[in-house]
């Protein structure tokens, strides 16, 4: 059976999954698995579609070094122990700069135009590109295919797409992406099979998870969203400050002596959630901590979400739902809870019952909004992704069965 492997690699972990190609394009998920603990404490686990374990095995730190050394391991495993030998590989890559706004198969010449947006997405770009060049070295007749999670907001206009600063840095691709594309699509092409009624209609998805993000939807494709140029800014995030006055940037490096390099990591790593409670962050630990400046974080990121939504509701000219998803917004009712109050000014109203049993549509029956959970499934938007590359066969047309 033909199978496609996706890779979603991360600084310290490679999370990876196996898609059975069956009648007519469907894909099954056949596996999923990860490496995670890379540099410290290697450990590969895995379990197969129905979620029966398959693998949970430790390794020494040498063994698993870095990334390459990781999906070696795992690919391995997968050739020598199961006999899964795929027929492409699909990747999420963060950030396609202006040159890419659809996926593509890569080669040596793709992969050196994708490491001049390392500096525009250094928590992820240099970490995505890793698995592509260890398998171009190792298997260069196994075809590879990129996937952006920039490429969904290309259908911004352009007054949404510009900052205004002069036009030479805009052609040099200064400009507003938009992030969680990935995410954003496999919302938009499930929505018309769960609510027909508002898939195309005027649709705000909140993507709350460690990275955070909202787009406005308005006939299934993204008019704006809350992230820019960088995966920076829009809502605050677990190590993210989101948005930030430029000349905070400018203090830093002035009045504090900060270096470029220094205030990159600083954005990246000590702000968000993190930087506000000074203790986490993970929301799971926030929600139980009884500490003011938690509690102060807490409050600061469903401030935030909904100060945005209000402007996306503006950009869309009228709201008709709203979405939740990613691992806090599929998972925290508390949140949700919060974020529904903050907006309701919009009509949004919930059924506390359904949203503690984390339901599908959580809205109460007054609302003037409904109100949805939708998981998210970026895997499998890639593995749809690659296999319409590979077969020319428009995604849209491709039927799938998600097997979790």
């Amino acid at each position: 059976m033909d199978t496609i492997l996706v890779v979603n690699a991360g600084s310290s972990s490679v999370k990876f999954r196996i898609y059975s190609i069956e009648n007519e394009g469907m894909l099954r998920q056949q596996l999923k698995g990860q490496i995670d603990g890379i540099g410290s404490r290697p450990r590969l686990r895995a379990s197969g579609g129905e979620g029966d374990p398959l693998a949970d095995r430790a390794y020494p730190i040498d063994a698993v070094p870095d990334l390459p050394s990781a999906m070696e391991i795992a690919g391995a495993w997968l050739r020598d122990e199961l006999c899964i030998h795929p027929i492409a590989v699909g990747h999420r890559v963060v950030h396609g700069g202006p040159d890419y706004d659809r996926p593509i198969q890569v080669d040596h010449g793709v992969v050196t135009r994708l490491e001049r947006f390392i500096a525009l997405a250094p928590l992820h770009q240099p970490h995505n590109l890793a698995p592509i060049r260890s398998i171009l070295a190792n298997f260069p007749a196994l075809p590879q295919v990129a996937c952006f999670d920039t490429a969904f907001h290309r259908t911004h206009s352009a007054v949404a797409d510009h900052y205004a600063i002069p036009h030479g840095l805009h052609a040099e691709g200064v400009r507003r992406y938009g992030f969680h594309g990935l995410s954003y699509e496999y919302i938009a092409k499930t929505l018309p099979k769960i609510a027909p009624k508002i898939a195309k209609e005027r649709v705000i998805v909140a993507h709350l998870g460690s990275g955070a993000s909202m787009c406005a939807l308005s006939g299934g494709r993204s008019i704006e969203s809350t992230m820019g140029f960088t995966a920076l800014d829009g809502l605050p995030m677990g190590t993210r400050p989101g948005q930030i006055d430029p000349g905070v940037v400018l203090y830093l490096i002035s009045e504090k002596g900060m270096s470029a390099a220094n205030v990159q990591n600083f954005l990246y790593r000590d702000c968000g959630l993190k930087g506000l409670s000074g203790i986490s962050n993970d929301m799971r630990e926030l929600e139980t901590s009884d500490s003011f400046n938690a509690r102060l974080a807490i409050d600061y990121f469903v401030y935030r979400i909904g100060l945005n939504a209000g402007m996306l509701a503006a950009a869309l000219q009228g709201l008709d739902a709203f979405v939740f998803t990613a691992g806090i917004g599929e998972n925290s009712a508390t949140i949700r809870a919060r974020v529904a109050s903050q907006l309701g000014w919009l009509g949004v109203s919930l059924d506390q019952a359904e949203n503690a049993r984390h339901s599908r549509l959580i809205s109460g029956s007054n609302s003037r909004i409904p109100v949805y959970i939708v998981p998210t499934d970026e895997e499998l938007m890639i593995a749809q992704h690659t296999l319409s590359l590979l077969t020319k066969r428009p995604t849209t047309n491709a039927r799938q069965e998600r097997a979790s």
